[in-house]
């Protein structure tokens, strides 16, 4: 790949500014892929002025140049699904298929509905004598997290570009090489130079300049809830807006009425799927006390049938974790598991049998799981899932939002009222029902410690504008 060892800034391929680099790793054979070069503030300053520069013009765009523009790089990021797929599948070991049907696709869904947004979108309201104008706020910082890259890049850019936003972008320094290839497309799709910038780096480095930077206007973050807050500290004294996406400890309520052989099977699954690194992951499974060891059963036989193995294989189910950090974490957390008492149906410690190499976990079910324990306060992100018991709804309902957590829930039953009717209970961004899958043309965003603002289609867009009243514009003469 091209550009490794170099930042996008001004629409044009520059050195970096330090002599620091980092290595790729393929975490299926934990061997080096690529090597970036690393950024500090010096890159952030120009990078920053750059945006700053190309602020004046680019705000004053119509929405039919931006929809324009959209649509040039929606068509050039069609044309590379491919390589951006095979691409992520190397960095962070998602399995091929998996790649190729939903982490590829979801960066183009965004940027569609982006589009659409900015096409419906009204930008100005006439209210008594006031016109009310929504604006776009200025230079944008944008980080973006490892496990579901360019949807997540995507998901800011798009947003962004739609309301007249120039940026900043800082990927995850773990899986760089995606947010290359989508500044390369934003390049061949003619964006204005300083419109979009990248730099690669990690967050002492890049990222600490870019919050608390005064040129800044705002920082869209996606990660961690630690990182989360750091960035909200080190933006504070500059009073610019943070919006964040972070982490998730999501609880499934499976009610008595719900098919448990289908739904049980069908939520196993998908915890797994992404090899459990999605923050959005329904890791807390609630099923009532008494159907314990039957739904126990169902998510251990599930566990078992899931084929682990090289992401390059069309057949393999789950890849391995992105990092030795990742597995050293998630071995730790099963451990503690097993330690404060849980029942271990399936999995535990190690790797797969056969997988001596690379970052592979056993995907792992815990039961009898209580909501004080380790492993079901801690959002573990990796193939494991904790079966909590509940006497009653209105206890499911309860361990369900004992959490510091709100990004997602889950409720099924048999009766669609009866799970509306719970799920309006719980206090999560996105809740859903019977087994309803991501809508990415709804708000997506989290309560309490899982974040603050909304991405995705029309509510997206309006993180990235400021609102200003004209007094008296339409007072008559």
């Amino acid at each position: 790949m091209q550009n490794t060892d170099k930042f996008y800034i001004n629409g044009k391929w520059v050195a970096s500014s330090t002599n620091d680099t980092c290595d790729v790793i393929n975490p299926a054979t934990e061997q080096t892929i690529a090597q970036i070069a690393m950024g500090g503030k010096a890159d952030v300053d120009q990078a920053v002025a750059a945006a700053k520069s190309a602020f004046k013009s680019f705000s004053k765009t119509s929405v039919e140049e931006r929809s324009e523009l959209l649509g040039r790089i929606i068509a050039v990021y069609k044309s590379k699904m491919g390589e951006i797929a095979k691409t992520i599948s190397q960095e962070m070991g998602a399995p091929i298929k998996l790649a190729n049907t939903a982490q590829a696709p979801s960066g183009l869904g965004h940027l569609i509905f982006a589009q659409k947004a900015l096409e419906k979108f009204q930008f100005t309201e006439d209210i008594g004598t006031s016109r009310v104008v929504r604006e776009p706020i200025g230079v944008c910082g944008l980080i973006t997290p490892w496990n579901w890259p360019v949807n997540q890049i995507a998901a800011k850019v798009g947003p962004a570009i739609a309301a007249g936003c120039t940026m900043v972008l800082k990927p995850s320094e773990i899986a760089p090489l995606n947010a290359i290839l989508f500044a390369e497309i934003m390049h061949e799709a003619g964006t204005p130079p300083g419109v979009f910038n990248l730099i690669n780096g990690d967050g002492p480095g890049v990222g600490v300049p870019m919050s608390s930077h005064p040129d800044i206007e705002m920082m869209s973050f996606t990660g961690s809830t630690r990182a989360g807050i750091s960035i909200a500290q080190e933006s504070a004294p500059t009073i610019k807006r943070v919006t964040q996406e972070l982490g998730g400890k999501s609880a499934n309520i499976i009610l008595d009425d719900a098919v448990f052989e289908k739904v049980v099977k069908r939520d196993t699954f998908n915890i797994f799927m992404n090899t459990g690194q999605s923050c959005n992951a329904p890791t807390r499974m609630l099923v009532p006390a008494s159907r314990m060891e039957e739904a126990a059963a169902i998510a251990k036989a599930t566990a078992e049938s899931i084929r682990v193995g090289n992401p390059n294989d069309d057949a393999t189910q789950v890849g391995p974790l992105v990092s030795e950090a990742q597995f050293s974490k998630v071995q730790a957390l099963i451990q503690k598991g097993i330690d404060e008492g849980a029942k271990l149906e399936a999995g535990g410690i190690g790797r797969p049998d056969g997988l001596d190499t690379g970052y592979f976990v056993k995907p792992t079910i815990f039961s009898g799981v209580s909501n004080d324990m380790t492993i079901a306060r801690e959002e573990i992100f990796g193939p494991v899932l904790s079966l909590i018991p509940y006497a009653d709804e209105e206890q499911a309902v309860e361990i369900a939002n004992d959490t510091v957590y709100g990004l997602s829930a889950y409720v099924s039953s048999g009766d669609l009222d009866r799970a509306r009717s719970v799920g309006a209970q719980l206090r999560a961004g996105n809740v859903h029902l019977n087994g309803a899958a991501l809508d990415i043309k709804a708000p997506f965003g989290g309560y309490k410690h899982s974040g603050n603002g909304r991405e995705f289609g029309q509510w997206g867009l309006e993180e990235f504008l400021e609102t200003k009243a004209l007094l008296g514009f339409n007072t008559a003469d």
